[in-house]
């Protein structure tokens, strides 16, 4: 026997038991409609060629599987936008389907990043943050409280209380000589009266705290007698009679009262006296914040008539009010 060619191995080798090397065998995997969600990609796979000739073809397909999910899996991560979170390559490798589950959620996770951040601009372009707005509210509160208590204080000011003089009694007045605390010799004069006037609230929703000076009773300019106004509260649209006792012991008068000793004490002539204090009311209407203030100075004539002692004398048309 002679050794057969090349040319003969060929040309019998289809009818040769022995089996020719497998060529490359090449896959085409479309990915699944739940995990693309619309998209369309066709990626082709390329299988290495089997070891050895007795190689099963179902271990090659379980590799080429696996090669096609990995491939699958690192063609779609690398499609997500920039700032999404990628998906590792190694997760399709775990279980069957795990790549294709893996890349939905990845999608829907970039989906929500991508609606928050509509809505955040929506919101930046609605309008302003919610801060501005309670700022806005207690900035308009205190304008509009502000305006309210201004309205009330100029509701309460007009409504000032009326003091109407009434009368003053002289019980006592005498003049006598003798001498002041640094053993001057002089007349003194000792005056006993009472002063009585109307106050009234004219405040239709607030009342009022009264005060006043001293109420004092001079003659030639020097005061001879004085009293004080007990403070008190006078409510909303009410009135009252007050009394003020004015009194002076052992005045001295230093040469004043030279014409109106006599030998019984008390003035034969009459004589012309002065009245004068003023009165202070403060108001609480919305409490320490809106408190309106009041305050009349009243000054009057007196003439003290030595035939009316004990006997009051009108003081309506005497006294004017400032």
């Amino acid at each position: 026997m002679h050794a057969k060619t090349d040319s003969e191995v060929t040309s019998i080798a289809p009818s040769s038991p022995t089996r020719s090397p497998r060529r490359p065998v090449y896959y085409v995997q479309s990915p699944s409609r739940d995990s693309h969600d619309g998209e369309k990609t066709a990626t082709s796979f390329h299988s290495t060629p089997a070891l050895s000739p007795t190689a099963s073809p179902p271990h090659s397909h379980s590799s080429v599987g696996r090669h096609s999910r990995q491939s699958s899996s690192s063609r779609f991560s690398g499609s997500l936008k920039p700032g999404s979170r990628k998906v590792n390559p190694n997760d399709g490798s775990r279980g069957g389907g795990g790549g294709r589950k893996g890349g939905g959620g990845g999608r829907k996770e970039c989906a929500i990043i991508e609606e928050e951040g509509l809505l955040e601009d929506e919101d930046r372009e609605r309008g302003l943050p919610r801060r501005c707005y309670y700022l806005a509210f207690v900035l308009g509160f205190f304008i509009l409280f502000s305006f309210f208590s201004l309205i009330l204080w100029g509701a309460s000011k007009n409504q000032k209380p009326k003091i109407t003089m009434k009368s003053i009694t002289f019980e006592q007045l005498k003049i006598q000589a003798g001498s002041d605390s640094t053993g001057v010799t002089t007349d003194m004069i000792t005056v006993n009266s009472t002063v009585k006037f109307t106050y009234r609230n004219t405040g239709t929703f607030f009342g009022v705290h009264v005060t006043a000076t001293p109420v004092d009773l001079t003659y030639s300019k020097l005061t001879i007698a004085s009293g004080t106004l007990k403070k008190f509260y006078q409510g909303r649209k009410s009135q009252r009679v007050a009394s003020v006792s004015v009194i002076g012991d052992q005045i001295p008068l230093y040469g004043s009262g030279s014409g109106l000793s006599s030998s019984s004490d008390v003035p034969t002539v009459p004589v012309p006296l002065g009245l004068s204090f003023a009165v202070r009311s403060k108001a609480y209407v919305l409490g320490k914040l809106v408190k309106p203030k009041f305050s009349k100075q009243i000054d009057c004539s007196v003439t003290f008539d030595p035939k009316k002692l004990n006997v009051a004398i009108s003081l309506a048309k005497s006294c004017t009010f400032s």
